[in-house]
């Protein structure tokens, strides 16, 4: 995988999810007219929303213009791409976008594990990725692939962020260049504009797998063996195995299909899955319920009896599935849309 040309100096990636309207507000009316990098923005949003409201948004406090990243455009300075609504947005190594309806990662598309994962790959010591407000952990993976290549994490003081998660989790695993509130980063941006990279190293082989993975240029077993090992429970996107990532200090997961999960990310998927599968096992009990209710009060004699003594039974089942269903799990607790 060849770097983008040395003329495109370096690129700002940005994460966020729930808060994220009011944090990218703050950020980007910050920036100056003539800043000199391309930005490009994943927030997590619904699968049938715009964005348009967002960027209208922007367009109108910020100095910078504001478009929805389209395929294969080439980025520029002076503007800011945004991921649409159900796609992932990642750069191609000729500095060109791409937009793709590839495997949800983190439960989510857009992801942000995707953008900064190929961000990393292209620019390398280049690339600057900031984290913001959200739930859960989507983007620490990403943020510290980053760092791997020698470029620069700021992440949002979660005591700043309305939604402190995402900020908290990836501190929790990584040490970034800046975690200070977003009043402060218009500022630093500015000045690493004008600083010299780091050293560049070779991007780690490991990163330029996961990032052709979602790109679904590989989607085979030898790839995603090479990255980590099988565990014994299956991907609940598409129901195949999941391999568990050797690199990295977080957990995470990855199937061959390209769905990718942090610890806390698929733990939130298979509650919700598990949710789902009660509330059908509720209806087919209390449908049967009512079958057998019906079939004792119409019958007579032993079948009447089997029937309300089933009907009976029906209605423990159900009224064990409703006091699991309305158990207060913490860990069912989801990503949502601002």
């Amino acid at each position: 995988m060849k770097p983008v040309p040395e003329e495109n100096n370096y690129i700002v990636v940005v994460g966020t999810s729930a808060g994220g309207m009011k944090a990218l507000t703050n950020l980007v009316e910050q920036l100056p007219k003539d800043f000199p990098a391309p930005i490009l923005i994943v927030q997590h949003i619904s699968a049938d929303a715009t964005g348009d409201a967002l960027l209208t948004s922007l367009n109108k406090i910020g100095k910078l213009k504001c478009i929805h990243a389209k395929q294969g455009n080439r980025i520029e300075s002076g503007y800011i791409y945004f991921a649409p609504s159900d796609h992932h947005l990642m750069v191609e190594n000729d500095g060109s976008l791409l937009v793709t309806k590839g495997a949800q990662e983190n439960r989510s598309r857009p992801a942000i594990d995707p953008l900064f994962r190929s961000a990393a790959a292209s620019f390398g010591n280049r690339t600057i990725g900031i984290l913001l407000t959200g739930y859960l952990d989507d983007g620490t993976a990403g943020l510290i692939t980053i760092q791997r290549c020698a470029g620069i994490s700021i992440i949002q003081d979660p005591a700043d962020a309305d939604y402190p998660d995402m900020p908290t989790n990836a501190l929790n695993q990584m040490t970034p260049d800046f975690c200070v509130p977003i009043a402060e980063m218009g500022g630093i941006l500015s000045t690493l504009m004008i600083r010299k990279p780091k050293k560049k190293p070779a991007v780690p082989q490991d990163i330029i797998k996961e990032v052709k993975i979602a790109q679904r240029v590989l989607s085979d077993l030898p790839s995603v063996n090479s990255l980590g090992e099988q565990v014994p429970f299956n991907c609940p996107g598409c129901g195949g195995v999941l391999w568990k990532m050797n690199k990295g200090p977080g957990l995470r997961y990855r199937c061959h299909t390209g769905h990718a999960y942090t610890a806390a990310s698929l733990l939130a998927e298979q509650t919700e899955k598990i949710e789902e599968t009660m509330w059908t096992a509720l209806r087919m009990f209390e449908e049967r319920k009512n079958l057998l209710t019906t079939i004792a009060n119409d019958q007579k004699g032993s079948v009447a009896a089997s029937a309300k003594e089933r009907a009976a039974m029906s209605q423990v089942h159900i009224d064990r599935i409703r006091t699991i269903l309305l158990a207060d799990d913490k860990s069912s607790i989801s990503d949502s849309p601002v």
